[in-house]
């Protein structure tokens, strides 16, 4: 039994996880029968391994998800898709799930966040977390954090960027109070903060998720540049060499594996946010984002290398980067008791 709180890695056995359908009434109405059937893909993927919530606005849009084994469906308005950022993020104690609701401002006010930042006591009210476990309680937290803007190795380390993090159209303290904060709320024993790096088209400040992860309690994967005339050559390339000076609890330097970037993707002439490390842990699985590139073969043969008894499941994420996001921006993993 856990009798201590825990953050778990999201590599650990989950219990469910929530996903929300894009609608007409939200930025995803130019492409939304692409972006709509590109997200059932990945609902049906999920939902051969374990549950899955499914949030609507319209019942039309998830017409061909009724009645299909592991699929439970909520209707409730959001103003948009990411539930990494604006969901529950569940840790663990006492062998109960316990769901933090932080504020969601739409990273920064960029975005109107009314709906979405009432989504987490919508969902907990609603009883729909009954199918996922029973043992599940929400406590706010006034304290404005995403859920990609922090990943943990599931012992006491925390990995972040100073960029998202000390914005000051988030909480606007210093840094020190921030990681007292974090330290109090994940039972965190150290917080790594990366200074370096970015991917053009993310409209979180720099988002963890989409530049270095944890896949072990050891490792971590990272994006790296390999192109000197591409934008992130140089601050990617920094950010390496800083990952390379953190250090774990015991003192020892952690491995560390790079993918590379896919070449560029535009939409309307914008930079789009494309990399691989935004893929999504659920039970002996992976769901991988590609994008038609020749450096997917790369990622896809380093996922498979790294986890050889999960099935690796390539997902083209193109039409999901127009919106600035992939696979792991649209979901938010529960983890099992």
């Amino acid at each position: 039994m856990n009798k201590k709180l825990r953050f778990p890695a999201e590599w650990e056995t989950q219990s469910g996880t929530i996903v929300a359908m894009p609608h007409k009434d939200s930025h995803w109405n130019a492409y939304l029968k692409q972006s709509q059937n590109k997200i059932l893909e990945i609902i049906t993927h999920i939902a051969r391994f374990q549950p899955v919530i499914v949030v609507y606005k319209y019942a039309k849009d998830v017409a061909l998800l009724q009645n299909k084994a592991n699929i439970h469906l909520i209707n409730i308005n959001t103003n948009d898709t990411w539930c990494r950022d604006f969901a529950p993020i569940s840790l663990i104690k006492n062998n109960k799930i316990i769901m933090f609701d932080f504020i969601f401002n739409a990273w920064g006010l960029k975005f109107a966040a009314n709906l979405d930042n009432a989504f987490s006591k919508k969902l907990y009210k609603s009883g729909i977390l009954k199918y996922i476990s029973k043992n599940i309680s929400l406590k706010s937290k006034h304290f404005i954090l995403e859920g990609g803007s922090i990943d943990t190795n599931g012992k006491g380390v925390l990995l972040t960027t100073t960029q998202c993090l000390l914005e000051s159209n988030r909480n606007n303290i210093s840094k020190n109070k921030i990681e007292k904060k974090l330290k109090k709320y994940f039972n965190a024993k150290l917080i790594l903060w990366l200074e370096n790096g970015f991917l053009s088209g993310d409209d979180t400040d720099c988002h963890i998720d989409n530049l270095a992860r944890f896949v072990d309690s050891n490792t971590i994967i990272y994006l790296k540049c390999n192109n000197r005339f591409d934008k992130h050559y140089k601050a990617l390339n920094a950010m390496e060499k800083e990952l390379a000076t953190f250090r774990a609890l015991n003192g020892k330097a952690f491995n560390l594996i790079p993918l590379p970037m896919p070449k560029a993707v535009y939409y309307k002439k914008a930079r789009l946010p494309a990399g691989y490390i935004n893929f999504l842990f659920i039970n002996n699985a992976i769901l991988l984002p590609i994008f038609n590139d020749k450096n997917d073969e790369i990622a896809i043969n380093t996922f498979k290398n790294l986890f050889p008894h999960r099935e690796i499941i390539p997902i083209d994420s193109r039409i999901l980067l127009r919106q600035g996001g992939s696979i792991h921006c649209l979901s938010m993993n529960i983890p099992s008791i």
